[in-house]
C-alpha cells in the first residue's frame, strides 16, 4: 500500500482543481492552478504542462513541489508534498495526453507530464471543522451553497 489513501485518490478526479506550488532558482514562490491532476498510481499523481512556463523552469531547477486539492464547496481536500519529474514521451506522458485530448479536445498543447512522486499527504481542512467541533460537512456545504448563492434540493 501506497502514501495515497483510497479517499486521496477518489477526491483528486472529483475535485478536478488544483493548485502546484514550485519555488524559483532566486527563492520566489510560484502557485499554478491545474485542471489536469490526476492520479497514477499509491504513490504518484500526474498533473501535465499546458500552459506552465514558469512551473516548468522552476521544475528545472528545484523538483520539489506542493500541490493543494480542496473542493470549494465542503472546504475540505488534500495537501501533497513531493519530488517531480517532468517526461516528455513514453506510455505515463501518452496516458495522461490521450484522457486530456478525450475530454478537452485533440488541439490542447500537453508539452510535458510532470510525475510527482508523494513524500506527504495530509489533509487540509477548513478552520470551521476544528472551531466549531461537531460541525459535520452537510452543514458546512449549506453554508457555503448559500454563500455561493445555490440553493439545495430536495428533489434529488
Amino acid at each position: 500500500m501506497g502514501i495515497l489513501t483510497l479517499e486521496m485518490k477518489e477526491a483528486v478526479p472529483r475535485i478536478r482543481l488544483a493548485f502546484v506550488a514550485t519555488v524559483s532558482p532566486d527563492g520566489r514562490p510560484n502557485l499554478s492552478a491545474k485542471g489536469s491532476l490526476g492520479v497514477w498510481d499509491d504513490d504518484h499523481l500526474l498533473f501535465a504542462d499546458i500552459a506552465s512556463p514558469q512551473t516548468m523552469s522552476n521544475l528545472a531547477s528545484n523538483p520539489h513541489v506542493e500541490i493543494n486539492t480542496v473542493d470549494q464547496i465542503g472546504r475540505r481536500g488534500f495537501r501533497f508534498k513531493g519530488v517531480a519529474e517532468v517526461l516528455r514521451e513514453g506510455a505515463i506522458f501518452d496516458s495522461l495526453a490521450n484522457d486530456i485530448h478525450t475530454r478537452e479536445g485533440p488541439d490542447v498543447p500537453v508539452r510535458a507530464v510532470v510525475k510527482v512522486r508523494v513524500l506527504e499527504a495530509r489533509p487540509l481542512l477548513s478552520p470551521v471543522y476544528l472551531i466549531k467541533r461537531g460541525v459535520t460537512e452537510t452543514e458546512v456545504r449549506a453554508v457555503w451553497m448559500a454563500r455561493y448563492g445555490y440553493r439545495l434540493s430536495n428533489t434529488g
